[in-house]
């Protein structure tokens, strides 16, 4: 299952692994993948200081790390300001739902409300991973060629997430050494076009520059899917939620929506963020879908006014309402495992897959 890649990047097998969890990217990194840090919510500080971990866990071993850079964001972290452009029918939508739920008030702000998506934040966060000997720094939304250019004086490998040909041709517009074709079958923020769709497609558009697979990207027989399409590599993440490493960031309910799920309990909605974001389906996306509903606010002002709630739906594990970001490869995953045991999977059968389309085409010859 070698590519290019591995030479280049040093690793063994190219699988990108993606996840919010320290652990799970020393852990994918330490099974010869490369590990990435889903680091958008985190705080410059933090930034700095989870790098440190995750270095000291891989010693030289590669590793990088992922944020979010909208072209629209407020200038300043400032919830207060936002909190005056909230809509009445949005405040008393998510009131109601308090009440028909019984969701107490959360102890702090939620993952969406403990800062606000801005250019202050963006700005103190690209600072702190200029400055972090963090190996390869994605785009997952916004590419903006400044940032490019600054992580690659820097030394570090820079990637873009896309999900159509023009997010790609912006993408190579602004010098990325490598592209994501992420399709609607992917977890979290996603697109509309599905994976098979997509890849070939953006691998001809990329020319030279290398092509990760990601979107349903659940079993080896997918990484000999993905390269077969003219991928290089594959970018999982999915895969890597139902493990031992990240289990202890879940609460109860996260945990349990996640074993039980299949393809079809994972719903694309804009009730997350304001942006589409596939999650496992639940009385939240649900609620929103109804026709007396509201429409989702924009982004970051969606994260104002669903933030704290949905920190409290954790805290308090409110289980109609739990839910979490994952592709339809989810159904795959029903109990946990280390990440060490996954990879293995992967590379294991992958190594079959592409062994048996071998044998097909020399007995076809």
């Amino acid at each position: 299952m070698k590519t290019e890649l591995c030479e280049r990047f040093g690793i063994d097998v190219p699988i990108f692994g993606f996840s919010h969890a320290v652990e799970v990217v020393a852990a994918v990194t330490n099974a010869g993948g490369y590990g990435v840090y889903g680091a958008t919510r985190r705080l410059a500080a933090e930034i700095t200081d989870e790098v440190a971990q995750i270095r000291a866990a891989v010693g030289d071993r590669p590793f990088g790390l992922d944020l979010v850079i909208p072209n629209k964001v407020p200038e300043r972290n400032d919830r207060a300001e936002l909190e005056k452009q909230v809509p009445d029918v949005h405040r008393s939508f998510i009131e109601s739902l308090e009440s028909k739920y019984a969701v107490p008030k959360p102890s702090e702000p939620g993952m969406r409300t403990r800062f606000i998506r801005s250019e202050e934040i963006q700005d103190q966060q690209i600072e702190a991973v200029a400055a972090s000997d963090v190996n390869m720094v994605a785009l997952g939304i916004g590419c903006p060629p400044a940032v490019v250019e600054l992580m690659k004086s820097r030394g570090k490998t820079t990637v873009a997430l896309v999900g159509q040909e023009r997010h790609a041709a912006r993408a190579l517009e602004a010098g990325v050494d490598l592209l994501v074709a992420q399709g609607y079958d992917a977890g979290g923020h996603t697109g509309e076009v599905g994976t098979f769709s997509l890849v070939p497609r953006i691998v001809d558009l990329a020319g030279d520059v290398p092509v990760l697979a990601a979107g349903g990207v659940a079993t080896g027989r997918h990484i000999a899917a993905a390269l077969a399409l003219g991928a290089q590599g594959v970018w999982i993440g999915t895969a890597f939620l139902v493990t031992e490493e990240y289990a202890p960031h879940l609460s109860p309910g996260e945990l349990d929506s996640l074993l039980h799920a299949q393809a079809t309990d994972t719903v694309i909605s804009r009730a997350e963020s304001g942006k589409p974001f596939r999650q496992t389906r639940s009385a939240w996306s649900e609620e929103w879908a109804m026709p007396d509903a509201p429409k989702p606010l924009s982004h970051p002002l969606h994260d104002v006014l669903v933030g704290d709630i949905l920190g409290a739906i954790i805290e308090h594990d409110i289980r109609p309402l739990q839910h979490y970001g994952a592709g339809q490869g989810i159904g795959w995953f029903d109990h946990l495992r280390p990440v060490s045991e996954v990879m293995a999977e992967l590379v294991r059968d992958g190594d079959a897959a592409l062994g048996k389309a071998a044998r097909l085409r020399g007995a076809a010859a």
